[in-house]
């Protein structure tokens, strides 16, 4: 017959035992998982990489060695001028610092201090010397492919900012909407629907006009309030209605799971619930949104901006180079580099989001495991 102590002692071996195995065993996390079958998607992978080295090319777009974006040249070749590989010269060296202020502004329109600081850079590294018209010319003689950088700048940056108010919101009041159901719910979604029923276009025209108005345009010029920052948040709060009845429908299937309950009887406010329980469950389906949704707010802003009521001279966006393309085309004389490489830069772009978008639906769906 076994001993008590000798039963206890090969219990405790065989618990240490299993705990040496639980030591060697590496638990996985789920944003570890994702990654790991994102990158079996090549498609996404490589759209994310074309998504990545744009950002950045457009970012620094002050220190690569471009001609400016806003410098006319009406001199014999300047306009309509074929895409050339003839290298040219900016005309900033051996200014003083009054002068140098100057054209600078003349070259690159009113940047920020970084812009300063890049194109600093850039002299110190490149000097005068510029690459040439590798896009050809437009109407005005302006370097194409200065624009396109540039343009990149404005573009990203309103999918960007425009996606991210229109997350704010539509996250908070579709997840506020659905914890809170009955009549509250039901009034929220009737405003939701009514929204829905105005057309975007014309609320975004209504409103532009209002502040393009003498007296409301020289109140945001006191405020220090840019047209074109308005013009972000303008698109992004017109955009946050989908967002909304996503989240709503995901946090009613979520509000009464355990997680919830245990967060409740813990004595956890509605909004702590809200925002620290179920928000962070639903970052998956809003990342993959997100995505989704920077493609449509580009869109809007290229088509806003080839209506002319969009981004304004002499900010530059790819809508807008895409609309002079479309004016200059006429049955004599096609300039085709005006329309093929803006649109050519926009539906890259457009691609390589909605590729992607696609790719973290997949890798984000925990039911898609084991593929």
């Amino acid at each position: 017959m076994t001993s008590p102590s000798r039963t206890t002692l090969t219990e405790l071996e065989k618990y240490a035992a299993l705990l040496d195995e639980a030591r060697r065993i590496q638990g996985t996390s789920l944003g570890k998982d994702a990654w790991r079958r994102l990158r079996r998607n090549r498609v996404a992978m490589l759209s994310l990489a074309f998504l990545v080295l744009i950002s950045v090319a457009a970012a620094l777009t002050p220190f690569w060695p471009l001609q400016s974006p806003i410098e006319q040249d009406l001199s014999a070749g300047g306009p309509f001028q074929e895409p050339t590989f003839v290298s040219a010269r900016l005309g900033l060296t051996e200014m003083d610092a009054s002068q140098y202020s100057q054209r600078f502004e003349e070259l690159f329109h009113k940047r920020n201090a970084l812009d300063h600081l890049l194109v600093r850079a850039r002299l110190a590294l490149f000097g005068d010397w510029c690459i040439g018209s590798w896009c050809g010319t437009d109407l005005l003689g302006r370097d194409l492919l200065a624009r396109l950088f540039w343009g990149a700048r404005v573009s990203l940056i309103v999918g960007i900012v425009a996606t991210l108010v229109s997350l704010v919101i539509g996250v908070s009041y579709g997840a506020i909407s659905g914890y809170l159901g009955g009549r509250w719910d039901n009034a929220m979604m009737r405003g939701v629907d009514i929204l829905y029923s105005i057309p975007f276009i014309f609320v975004v025209i209504f409103l532009l006009t209002i502040l393009n108005e003498d007296t409301n345009r020289q109140w945001l010029r006191d405020w220090e309030i840019n047209q074109i920052t308005v013009f972000y948040l303008l698109i992004g709060a017109i955009y946050w209605l989908t967002m909304a009845r996503v989240v709503r429908g995901q946090v009613i299937s979520l509000k009464n799971e355990q997680f919830v309950e245990a967060a409740r009887a813990v004595g956890a406010r509605r909004l702590a619930i809200i925002f620290r329980h179920l928000v962070p469950n639903l970052l998956g389906i809003v990342i993959v949104y997100l995505t989704l949704t920077i493609p449509s707010v580009m869109l809007f802003e290229a088509f806003l901006s080839f209506l002319g009521l969009g981004v304004t001279p002499p900010d530059v966006s790819w809508g807008l180079l895409a609309n002079d393309g479309i004016q200059v085309i006429t049955p004599v004389q096609i300039y085709w580099w005006l329309v093929l490489f803006p649109g050519l830069a926009l539906a890259a772009t457009l691609f390589a989001l909605n590729f992607l978008g696609d790719g973290l639906r997949d890798a984000l769906d925990p039911r898609m495991t084991n593929r």
